[in-house]
């Protein structure tokens, strides 16, 4: 295309060539003369340094991640230049595919054990209230869910256990964990709080405490 406008801009000009053949005559020039914008310049580094980051956090950031990571060492960029360089070139984050999990369903059928806790979450000693949940993470082999429970006074996780299901197993590998850990005599008087998810086997964790 060069050679073609090289042979007719003394007839017709550069910049009406160009734009009967929808380019850019600075495009043109640049390539006629060998030098690059200093735009193309910046983007060349730029790639570079979000390919790096790209790889650094294990290919996860999208581009509102990536323009944060960028602007945290002083990297004078706007979003909108990230987000056209990811996208040119086929970089993407991490994407949570299909509907999101939903880790708590109440059953509203289901007989409750008393709440005997009622919002007041302290201790005034070890092993005197324990509360717990279970929330859901992602890793390259899929979902998987994490049971956990945490005794109040100290706030330490003293139980836990990871499995790719939601089933009431998980919920008691992890109470079962924290009172192996505790030693005997950890569940005198204790008492193990969490939600009442359908899930979570709120009535056999309890059961199984006592």
């Amino acid at each position: 295309m060069t050679a073609f406008i090289d042979l007719y801009r003394g007839r017709f000009g550069v910049e009406p060539i160009c734009r009967v053949l929808g380019v850019s005559a600075s495009a043109y020039y640049q390539r006629a003369t060998g030098e690059r914008c200093a735009r193309e310049v910046e983007d060349e580094r730029l790639l570079a340094r979000i390919r790096e980051l790209h790889e650094a956090n294990y290919f996860a950031y999208g581009s509102r991640r990536m323009w944060k990571a960028l602007r945290q060492p002083g990297e004078p960029v706007g979003r909108g230049h990230v987000e056209r360089l990811m996208r040119t070139h086929g970089i993407c984050g991490a994407k949570r595919r299909g509907k999101p999990w939903q880790t708590t369903r109440p059953d509203l059928t289901a007989r409750r054990r008393p709440d005997l806790v009622e919002r007041n979450f302290t201790a005034s000693r070890p092993n005197e209230l324990w509360v717990a949940d279970f929330t859901d993470g992602r890793c390259w082999e899929g979902v998987v869910f994490f049971s956990f429970v945490i005794d109040v006074y100290s706030r330490r996780i003293v139980g836990w256990q990871l499995a790719s299901h939601m089933r009431t197993t998980l919920v008691l590998d992890a109470l079962r964990m924290a009172l192996a850990q505790r030693g005997p005599g950890a569940d005198v008087e204790l008492v193990h709080h969490r939600d009442r998810g359908s899930q979570g086997g709120f009535t056999r964790s309890s059961q199984h405490l006592q």
